[in-house]
């Protein structure tokens, strides 16, 4: 972790690598190099993992809202069940991961304001693929005017009634988040809270930098699997994956052009964060 850098923010996520396994068009290719440059690689981090007070229970939602005796969905069978992976909190075991339950929707609201062309179809293919993975299932909300902020409150009644709130998704700029400066292209992160001594995420936030997305996406297919690896990177994070040090997974620190899918380790990971505990008393 660098110097300077605030609690739980980890270091950036670079691009590097060849542009495809098969030779683009010469101008693509260039195009794509000229970006990497002047973007100086576009990077991806977390937010570090809020951890509610105690007392916010007391002032917290009705228990149970939407919580099934089940879950709603499994990782598919035969899912890999080893591999390369970290948890972004685990429990006081130190092993298991902290997730979200997986008995209940994680609903999602998107700060649309300077989205680029095309980022819905992101945020729609990176959900898929986090869901697909770990089970877990998301539910659209729809837009909303909030601005994403690091002290986000996890309990907004007036906003958006007695629930917890839904994840924020936001596209944003550095101007508008300091944590966007630079080289950074997203963060992620999820707030927990403790019930019958065991964590839960209740919600969290997905911060997005919308110029630097939108170059890649002007760059083509290439550039498009580039962002699609991000915004999984991303929504992976805010399920609760945190970085490993190995190149031929989405997780890895460097986003590499040639590794823009989730790969074995990757989806090892969301098969265990996808299938925790219910939190019928949350």
């Amino acid at each position: 972790m660098s110097e300077g850098r605030p609690p739980g923010v980890s270091e950036p996520v670079w691009l590097s690598g060849p542009a495809a396994a098969s030779p683009p068009p010469a101008r693509r290719s260039s195009l794509l190099s000229s970006l990497l440059v002047v973007l100086a690689v576009v990077a991806v981090v977390w937010l570090g993992v809020r951890i509610l007070a105690p007392g916010l229970l007391r002032s917290g939602p009705p228990p149970g809202h939407e919580e099934q005796h089940q879950p709603l969905g499994e990782p598919p069978l035969g899912h890999p069940t080893d591999g390369p992976y970290t948890f972004m909190q685990t429990q006081a075991d130190v092993v298991t991961p902290v997730a979200y339950s997986p008995c209940r929707p994680i609903h999602y609201v998107v700060r649309p304001d300077g989205e680029p062309a095309g980022g819905d179809a992101l945020l729609a293919t990176a959900l898929a693929r986090i869901s697909q993975a770990s089970g877990l299932q998301f539910v659209a909300d729809g837009a909303t005017t909030e601005a994403p902020g690091k002290d986000r409150s996890a309990y907004q009644p007036q906003r958006y009634g007695d629930r917890w709130v839904p994840v924020l998704v936001a596209w944003s700029n550095p101007a508008e988040t300091p944590e966007l400066a630079g080289d950074v292209a997203g963060s992620a992160g999820s707030a927990s809270v403790v019930s019958g001594g065991t964590s839960f995420y209740v919600t969290g936030e997905v911060v997005l930098d919308g110029p630097s997305i939108a170059g890649l996406l002007a760059e083509g297919p290439n550039g498009q699997a580039v962002a699609e690896g991000v915004v999984t990177h991303e929504v992976a994070h805010l399920v609760g994956l945190g970085h490993v040090d190995d190149p031929g997974e989405l997780m890895n620190p460097t986003a590499a052009l040639s590794q823009t899918y989730l790969a074995h380790g990757d989806l090892a990971g969301l098969a265990r964060v996808g299938t925790g505990p219910c939190a019928p008393r949350l």
